[in-house]
């Protein structure tokens, strides 16, 4: 068999039908016994060297037999990846995929479809209209519309940045202007960068206590870019955030878009699908208003990776931003009603990825997966009950669409230890290999969170890792295990800050910082790197040192004299000597998103002040922990007042 390997027509990589069909039976039942082995738990990790040791070496001159490699494959290289549709894998997004869906993947790249012409592919051209069309009925949309499926919700939202801009502005201009709020996927931030939008061209929007976009916020914040000349363009609504769950008001938003002629985006990557159910579309009412919806099957609809979609309700919209025919490319135009995907998105070659959703969807029928959602979100609001109840918790987000954050107690000294302690614990279930859950950050405190999608989870699932999180014993001393997905990173980790501004001229004295209660307790080092960041600053009566709405980044701390803080022309707060004012804004707020301005703040007296130009509140949170703690909890405790 293994000695036919090229001999139909002399073609060196050709098999025959029989050792085709060997090579099939064979990897389906090495399949099989993966995605059926009760024992493996939801996370093996392995070192670098490890899985150097394990697979490093030359390339093969010569044949291997299929069953060494499969081999290799169940020894060195399955068992060392996260099992995303493990019943007790609720870390992150869970990737429960379906048999079915799999085997339509392998149908498409067995047959090797290129699925970006008509020409070439009516057939599954045809599929991926008719899963389009489905997708339009479900959360409303027009018939009309236009869509296209893509890679997942990162391609889509930067497919829909596009689209909008090239609909209402054309070429790239530094007038225009995005709206995101704080629960927003790092996509948006990323695909703004590809795009060409530069930091100060990118709004994020505060929360309510719900974690829905402020509105109010909103509007002053487009309001006050207006004046200055700027365009906003669009509006990025969370429908469904990967964050907390939350979704913004989408009616409200809707109408805000349409009166100002702006672009309004709905990302329903993580929730769009349980418009399938009653509870979903009445939670996601006005999502069929939107200018444009991102939509992940890999999620909701249970689909093997990679699969997302982007709907737009203007087809020619969608059109005109991408289309793009060369010579080269003349034979292959649309005729009539034709389609050509590669017109509609990023990818010219491009697979088909409707022949999975096309399949599994008619094997199982849509009421199954209408009945798994539900049973889904079931399961979610028990977990989110428990939590409630429970001495041993607390929630730090109302529950919603799947994801409860939540936290253990315990009997912790500070914010510091407190989260310390809950991330050995989601360490120790890690290590227990009896589940996996992650974390996150809400309003700037540690959060675990539980993630409830995957339809093999039971109610006995979620109460088992719930069991262990509320009972296990957590040693202080151990290494903590998953990784906090931290939305606030650093800033040199991201892109979002401006250009430098040259080198800084001078710095102050470290003896100014010693008698600051927020510089108090530094080593020689850490006073010497602060005070080379900073610089003093005069400002007479009256004058304004923050301007509300304003993209500025700099940090401020007051030496002498007073200030006003000023909210929609109201006094909120005074500032006097040793007050520090600017952090929210001077701080990174995760994969380049920042706040504006959110303020005015006048001197009310002859003022004097340290300022921490562009970025500089970065590099010392950075370097200098007891300055870290010290912005953290105020951060911590403005959010919540927001």
């Amino acid at each position: 068999m293994e000695g036919d390997r090229g001999r139909h027509r002399g073609d060196a990589l050709a098999l025959d039908a029989e050792t085709m069909r060997r090579l099939g039976y064979l990897t389906v039942d090495a399949l099989v016994e993966q995605l059926t082995d009760a024992e493996a738990p939801p996370l093996r990790r392995a070192s670098p060297a490890e899985m150097q040791a394990r697979l490093g070496g030359s390339a093969p001159e010569e044949p291997e037999p299929v069953e060494r490699i499969l081999e290799r494959l169940a020894e060195d290289v399955l068992p060392f990846r996260s099992r995303v549709d493990h019943p007790r894998f609720f870390a992150f997004i869970p990737g429960s995929g379906t048999w079915p869906g799999a085997l339509g993947d392998f149908i498409a790249s067995a047959c090797n479809i290129y699925a970006g012409s008509w020409m070439e592919s009516a057939g599954p051209s045809q599929v991926e209209l008719e899963v389009l069309g489905w997708f339009k009925q479900w959360i409303g949309y027009p018939a009309e519309a236009g869509g296209v499926l893509v890679p997942g919700g990162s391609s889509g939202n930067m497919a829909a940045l596009a689209c909008a801009r090239e609909r209402l502005a054309g070429p790239m201009s530094e007038r225009l202007v995005i709206y995101v709020s704080d629960q927003a996927h790092s996509s948006l931030a990323r695909g703004a960068r590809i795009l060409g939008f530069r930091p100060e061209q990118v709004r994020v929007i505060p929360t309510d206590a719900s974690f829905g976009i402020r509105v109010d916020m909103l509007e002053a914040a487009m309001d006050s870019d207006l004046r200055a000349g700027r365009q906003p363009m669009l509006v990025s609504a969370s429908a469904g955030a990967t964050n907390t769950g939350s979704i913004d008001p989408l009616a409200e938003l809707a109408e805000l878009c349409s009166n100002r002629e702006v672009w309004l985006h709905a990302d329903a990557a993580y929730g769009g699908f349980t418009t399938l159910t009653e509870r979903g579309r009445e939670r996601l009412r006005g999502l069929e208003l939107a200018d444009s919806v991102t939509l992940d099957p890999h999620k909701w609809l249970y689909q093997p990776f990679e699969c997302g979609a982007l709907l737009v309700r203007d087809a020619a919209a969608l059109r005109s931003a991408f289309e793009i025919t060369p010579d080269y490319l003349k034979d292959s135009a649309v005729r009539d009603a034709e389609v050509n995907f590669a017109d509609l998105g990023i990818q010219l070659t491009r697979t088909t990825r409707a022949l999975k959703l096309w399949i599994s969807l008619r094997y199982f029928g849509v009421d199954a997966f209408r009945r798994t959602i539900e049973r889904t979100l079931d399961l979610a609001d028990a977990a989110a009950r428990r939590v409630e109840v429970s001495d041993a918790f607390e929630p730090m987000a109302p529950p919603s669409l799947g994801i409860v954050c939540f936290r253990r107690r315990f009997a912790a000294g500070d914010e510091e230890e407190l989260e310390g302690l809950n991330e050995r614990l989601v360490g120790a279930l890690e290590a227990s290999g009896l589940g996996l859950v992650s974390s996150t950050r809400v309003r700037g405190r540690y959060a675990i969170r539980l993630c409830v999608l995957s339809h093999a989870s039971t109610a006995e699932d979620v109460d088992r890792v719930l069991d262990f999180l509320e009972r296990t014993e957590v040693d202080a001393a151990a290494e903590p295990g998953v990784a906090a997905y931290e939305r606030h990173p650093d800033l040199r980790q991201t892109w979002l800050r401006r250009a430098p501004r040259g080198e800084r001229v001078g710095g102050v004295d470290p003896g100014l910082l010693e008698h600051i209660p927020l510089f108090q307790g530094l080593s020689p080092e850490e006073a010497a790197l602060a005070a080379g960041l900073g610089t003093t600053r005069e400002l007479e009566p009256g004058t304004t040192l923050i301007e509300a709405w304003d993209v500025s980044r700099d940090f401020f701390v007051v030496l002498e004299g007073s200030a006003e803080v000023l909210v929609d022309g109201n006094r909120v707060d005074e500032l006097g000597p040793d007050d520090f004012v600017g952090e929210m804004a001077a701080l990174d707020w995760g994969a380049g998103f920042a706040y504006p301005r959110l303020a005015t703040v006048v001197a009310t007296t002859k003022l004097r002040v340290l300022e921490f130009p562009d970025g500089s509140l970065n590099d010392l949170v950075a370097s200098i922990p007891s300055v870290a703690r010290t912005i953290r909890g105020a951060v911590r405790a403005r959010l919540e007042g927001l």
